[in-house]
């Protein structure tokens, strides 16, 4: 069918059969990419105490994901976008610098679980909607006010936007839980969080349960005033439904925040180079864009400060030729030999890595060794951008890199079944999965 560009008639118009192949395909890689992040972020101190809230504060029926006890549709929605977020290692959007999947996906699923869901197709183009919308929110509102805001603030809308969908709401209720979701969205500062890493990390998990919560209310009578990114905005919505958002997302191979990514590149080209080891290297130098700068935790406290840094997961890729999510876990940060390089790493502000953020994050790492030779990189860009996107092999093997130690291959590849199955296999099967205890 020819999809409308009006993004309220998009919400509830676009069904799976509408989708390109392409978009079908990378829907399923999108949600298998989350899956395995969220299973590695269900280790965390963060998930544990989400999860516990929301048992505790939003009782329920539904089963949180990754965890098993149960809480509400906001509740679990809440649980499952903080638990995800908990592990830096989700998609993201570079023109949003911010992340779509992580309250996308928490969404739809608390909604799922709610409505009694269970045709996979309809899944998928709910997420795949959610995506489009979800990218669009992002550029009109970074495009249309001068702070720099959280996932949250914009994943809410199109939370919202997903409960609209699988709740059947009318067009004047669908525009009411929009609004709702605009007005009352977590607008935090993405910065602060930066400055001081905590577990309130991207708003990703707040925007989920803001969404979800502004479906409800709509269906429920509750009215607000009208979303300014989706009706004030049009420019930012001309081409939905025939650009496909979905397509254009990055990916992380390291579990930390993508302005390190860069960084962490340059260290590894210059120590596969030139065969050195941690002890070759006096300190590290990184020239790069303004945002990675203020990554400056290089003594990092906790997992939160660890994925919030430059300096550290540069020093674990020099030392150990890779960063993995046990590399930045609690209990993993008193190496010695990671703290001396962590400390040595100096930032340097760059021009023209300034004038290429968002579209490009560029980096390029100087080592000064201890023979006292210096080793200048290139200028570096993060792997799995989306003009050089992983392959799904790729992402099938990050995907079993992080949970086939946590909870063994044959659970992995079942729950890898069961999602490349949706279409076919309907969503039962994949929620019995993910909603049984994957901790440790």
């Amino acid at each position: 069918m020819a999809l409308t560009h009006d993004p309220l008639s998009f919400i509830h118009a676009v069904a799976y059969d509408d989708l390109p192949k392409a978009v079908q395909d990378q829907t399923i890689l999108n949600v298998l990419d989350l899956v395995g992040v969220g299973i590695g972020g269900a280790q965390t101190k963060l998930s544990k105490i989400i999860c516990n809230h929301a048992e505790f504060q939003f009782e329920g029926r539904h089963r949180m994901l990754f965890d098993g006890r149960r809480a509400s549709a906001t509740g679990a929605a809440l649980a499952l976008g903080m638990t995800i977020d908990a592990l830096d290692g989700h998609d993201g959007f570079n023109p949003a610098k911010g992340h779509i999947g992580c309250g996308v996906f928490a969404g739809a699923v608390a909604i799922a679980q709610e409505t009694g869901l269970k045709d996979g197709r309809e899944f998928l183009a709910t997420i795949a909607m959610g995506y489009e919308l979800g990218g669009r929110l992002a550029l009109a509102l970074h495009g249309t006010v001068p702070d720099y805001h959280t996932s949250g603030a914009w994943v809410a809308v199109a939370g919202a936007a997903i409960g609209a969908r699988l709740l059947k709401l009318d067009p004047d209720q669908t525009r009411h839980a929009l609004g709702i979701a605009e007005y009352h969205g977590p607008r935090s500062q993405m910065m602060r969080d930066i400055d001081y890493p905590t577990m309130v990390k991207d708003g990703s998990g707040w925007g989920a349960m803001a969404g979800v919560s502004a479906a409800f209310l709509a269906r429920d009578g509750f009215t607000g005033a009208p979303a300014i990114t989706l009706e004030q905005a049009p420019e930012y919505w001309a081409d939905v439904g025939q650009r496909w958002i979905s397509l254009e997302q990055y990916y992380k191979p390291y579990p930390v925040c993508r302005w390190a990514q860069a960084p962490i590149e340059g260290v590894l080209e210059l120590r596969r180079t030139h065969g050195l080891t941690p002890e070759d290297v006096e300190r590290i130098e990184v020239e790069t864009f303004h945002e990675s700068v203020r990554l400056a935790t290089n003594e990092p406290k906790n997992t939160e400060e660890a994925q919030y840094s430059t300096s550290f997961p540069c020093a674990v890729a020099m030392a150990k030729g890779t960063v993995g999510p046990e590399d930045i876990a609690d209990d993993a940060l008193t190496d010695p030999e990671l703290m001396r390089l962590s400390k040595s790493l100096r930032m340097i502000e760059d021009e023209s890595a300034n004038a290429m953020f968002p579209a490009k994050r560029l980096a390029r790492v100087r080592l000064i060794l201890c023979d006292g030779r210096t080793l200048q990189g290139e200028w570096m860009t993060p792997r799995w951008d989306a003009e050089a996107p992983p392959t799904p092999d790729e992402l099938r093997e990050k995907f079993h890199s992080i949970t086939d130690p946590l909870i063994g291959e044959s659970a992995a590849g079942n729950i890898e079944a069961s999602l490349f199955g949706l279409p076919d296999l309907g969503l039962r099967p994949l929620l019995e999965l993910l909603s049984q205890p994957m901790r440790r």
